[in-house]
């Protein structure tokens, strides 16, 4: 790649980079449950996976909305790091109550889960491994918007991977607890390493001053994004509740299992479009363009992916054990091509929230939970793969609402960037370049894309 790569490419990179640390990340968490299933039996599984479902559904709800604020209005200059920074401790405050609320709420929805409640150091290890979650979800999002995606290949997926990959064998005596605390390992230092590449590579300072932040501006923008997570992520963390409920502990741990294999073609749509959402956020003038292109990969990836993961859903799960070939192959299959539905949904809701339209994204994403769930609790005493069609049915009605909505609006145009109103004595274009996520400019005659400054030389301390 030359030294100024242009819009296109950069949507390429940065979706190859989302796609490899979600593939890495899918990848070490297919061999962590591959030795949890050999170590530990089913019901021990099933538990632990309903905790850990809980874990990065409450991480990703106690974003409230920030990881797409900071992406789409990233603050100016200095006032960038005062935006990290407050975002920071919102989002660890609000994960520690979430967990603290999901945890007291145990006797209404998940009473087989209450001996961890009862342990006040099973607990902590709960609320501890939602706040480091969260933690490197939200950095995540700066090194997205900095078109750095390779660093999160880095933390998120190689390094959280490893340390969640070692501990489940040391922890074995453990239980359920064991499983929990090895993922809350992996968490851990996934953020610890986020947080040290954000410092080193960004020049990033923890400043709690609010001036030129953004965050109050963009509040609306950040709750209609944090309510359309909170419904989008519902069915994530309801529907393993309902298999525990209705089919018990083991089909859980099955259910969990095959629907890890599949999140692993859920993640194409989602890598692709999260390069688009930051790629549109720096030039709004290229949003149809390169949402038809994100299109174009899309299935040009995901189509035989679910290919081969359908025809090969048993030999696939003959990893973990032949019990659970038996008992989730028929799931995977049904998983595997309800992917489809999933990346028609969310390259669609991507497209509203870009062009923020939020009434009907959250629209979308309420038909997709009422109708997943609605549909699981239903057919969930008739099996398995009954619950894996609700999850599919629920992904294309959504799509299909969320696609439509679409294409008969037009997207707003994004609001110019607000200059740093207090850029301190002596603070220079040079000094700015410490943390900086500004937008590129657009195709003008003085100023054409090919001769912006890389992604790079932009985010340089």
């Amino acid at each position: 790649m030359g030294r100024h790569a242009r819009p296109a490419d950069q949507m390429f990179r940065s979706s190859f980079f989302l796609l490899a640390s979600t593939v890495t990340t899918a990848g070490l968490s297919f061999l962590f449950w591959v030795v949890v299933a050999r170590f530990y039996p089913p019901e021990q599984v099933g538990l632990a996976t309903s905790l850990i479902s809980a874990t990065s559904l409450l991480s990703y709800l106690s974003m409230f909305g920030l990881n797409s604020t900071l992406i789409r209005f990233p603050a100016e200059g200095r006032a960038r790091n005062g935006q990290i920074t407050q975002s920071t401790a919102l989002v660890l405050l609000v994960s520690c109550v979430a967990a603290g609320i999901y945890l007291l709420g145990l006797p209404w929805y998940g009473h087989k889960l209450l001996f961890v409640r009862d342990h006040a150091h099973l607990a902590a290890l709960f609320v501890l491994s939602c706040a480091c979650a969260s933690l490197n979800l939200l950095v995540k999002s700066v090194f997205i918007s900095a078109r750095m995606a390779q660093y999160n290949v880095l933390s998120d997926g190689i390094l959280q991977g490893l340390a969640k990959l070692a501990a489940p064998v040391a922890l074995v005596g453990f239980g359920a607890a064991g499983i929990l605390g090895s993922a809350g390992i992996g968490y851990a230092v996934a953020g610890a390493a986020a947080l040290l590449l954000l410092r080193r590579r960004l020049g990033f300072r923890f400043d709690f001053r609010t001036r030129g932040t953004r965050l109050r501006e963009q509040l609306r923008f950040s709750v209609a994004s944090y309510v359309s997570s909170l419904i989008n992520l519902a069915p994530v963390l309801v529907t393993p509740l309902i298999v525990l409920q209705k089919l018990g502990a083991p089909e859980a741990g099955y259910y969990f299992v095959a629907f890890q294999i599949a999140a692993l073609l859920n993640s194409v749509s989602t890598a692709v479009g999260e390069a688009v959402f930051a790629e549109v956020s720096s030039d709004p003038s290229r949003f149809g363009e390169l949402l038809r292109r994100s299109a174009k990969i899309i299935a040009a990836v995901q189509v035989p992916a679910v290919a081969v993961v359908a025809a090969g859903s048993g030999l696939l799960l003959l990893v973990f054990g032949g019990g659970y070939t038996a008992a989730a192959s028929g799931l995977l299959t049904v998983l595997a091509v309800a992917a489809l539905a999933v990346a028609l949904n969310t390259w669609a809701c991507f497209g509203l929230k870009l062009a923020q339209r939020m009434k009907q994204l959250i629209t979308a994403n309420a038909v997709l939970a009422c109708t997943t769930i609605g549909l699981a609790l239903w057919w969930a005493p008739h099996g398995l793969v009954w619950v894996g069609c609700a999850w599919g049915i629920g992904n294309l009605a959504a799509g299909l609402f969320a696609t439509v909505a679409l294409l008969r609006g037009r997207p707003s145009a994004p609001r110019p960037p607000e200059p740093d109103p207090d850029p301190g004595p002596g603070w220079s274009p040079v000094d700015t370049l410490q943390l900086r996520a500004v937008r590129l400019p657009g195709p003008t005659a003085e100023a054409p894309p090919s001769a912006a400054a890389s992604p790079a030389e932009r985010y340089r301390p």
